[in-house]
């Protein structure tokens, strides 16, 4: 597949005089968003495609999900616009525990506020408005993407023509609970120093809490399939030597010791609180606030999805129809878990390709 180079990448700013309210409390002052576009605006500004990345992904969308642009079936960036902005607390350009804190002069480190999913749209929103664009043709994301992709529809109905959610819920107990135990074996790493660990992070507790992630990226079936009950491929040998591994157990620590070299543990822990607060209802005080919305919705749920079960995804999508949504279901058959949309585009391509086709198509 050929390399997709951002026609556009650049930084946004704001907020450096009045400063951006957060739900929470606080605010941050000022904002920096990065963001990448790929392909070009029309004269109307409207064959917009906003993609909303998942927890440790960046504004560079080609990078993490090459497929979107794979053929002229799906999406390309001919016609259409495609924009990925980096979300608010990530370490990939955007404001975060990485950035400087102007009342201190010193990083934010573990003092960055609590930042929603709600924040995250209204800033996205911020650099929307700095290119000209009004209207999106279609908001898309899976897992907190997903998340974002719906609170665009709820918190600007008349800016969404379409959206697509994948894997997408409020985080159940179980959700919940992993998250808790990530930043807890985070907290319990010795060089974690209250979260000012400056060059030298905990990367046992980052490694593996990220390891507990990928558990519930994954399933049961897949992990049978790929590593059963195998000695690690290094050639250990786990019934002979007390410290020899399984090659599940191999892969585990292979996708810790990557994930350390590549993302920040304090933005960790933020955007994963950001999952834990995502709660649309919550937000505006009743189911009735789904009525808010405007676009035509997808959500999308995965069969082998535990952390997003399919049933959850099934059931949100009855609850937006009973507010007068224009929402569909659609599931995506897999045994790659909450991951299924990035390990298998394809699938999530021919599901979608007939809800898309008849609407999505700029002039």
């Amino acid at each position: 597949m050929p390399t997709i180079i951002p026609s556009v990448r650049a930084k946004h700013s704001f907020a450096e005089k009045e400063g951006f309210a957060l739900e929470c409390g606080g605010e941050l002052r000022p904002v920096t968003l990065q963001y990448a576009v790929y392909g070009e605006l029309n004269a109307a500004r409207d064959n917009v495609v906003l993609v909303c990345h998942a927890l440790s992904g960046s504004a560079e969308v080609a990078d993490w999900w090459p497929e979107l642009f794979a053929n002229n079936d799906f999406f390309s960036i001919d016609p259409y616009c495609v924009i990925c902005i980096n979300i608010l607390g990530s370490c990939y350009g955007s404001s975060g525990p990485q950035s400087i804190n102007p009342s201190t002069g010193r990083m934010y480190g573990p003092d960055f506020p609590l930042v929603t999913v709600g924040d995250i749209v209204r800033s996205q929103r911020e650099v929307l408005d700095h290119l000209g664009i009004g209207r999106i043709q279609l908001v898309i994301g899976g897992s907190i993407g997903g998340m974002q992709a719906l609170q665009w529809a709820m918190d600007f109905p008349d800016r969404v023509d379409n959206c697509i959610s994948i894997a997408a819920t409020p985080l159940g107990p179980m959700g919940l609970a992993l998250n808790h135990m990530q930043r807890q074996v985070i907290r319990l790493d010795p060089k974690w120093k209250n979260g000012d660990y400056g060059d030298q992070p905990p990367a046992l507790g980052l490694a593996l809490a990220r390891k507990i992630a990928m558990c519930s990226y994954k399933s049961a079936e897949l992990f049978s399939t790929r590593f059963g009950r195998n000695p690690n491929r290094n050639g250990e040998n786990p019934w002979a030597e007390p410290n020899a591994r399984f090659d599940v157990s191999g892969y585990l620590d292979h996708q810790g010791e990557k994930f350390v070299q590549r993302f920040d543990t304090n933005s960790y822990l933020c955007i994963t609180k950001t999952m834990d607060t995502f709660d649309p209802v919550r937000k505006y005080g009743s189911i009735h606030a789904y009525s808010r919305i405007k676009a035509r919705v997808t959500l999308v749920g995965i069969s082998s999805d535990w952390l997003f079960p399919a049933s959850e995804v099934q059931s949100l999508a009855g609850e937006l129809r009973s507010c007068g949504v224009d929402c569909i279901y659609r599931e995506i058959e897999s045994s790659h878990g909450h991951d299924a949309f990035l390990a298998e585009p394809d699938k999530l391509a021919s599901i979608l390709a007939t809800r898309l086709s008849p609407r999505l198509t700029p002039d």
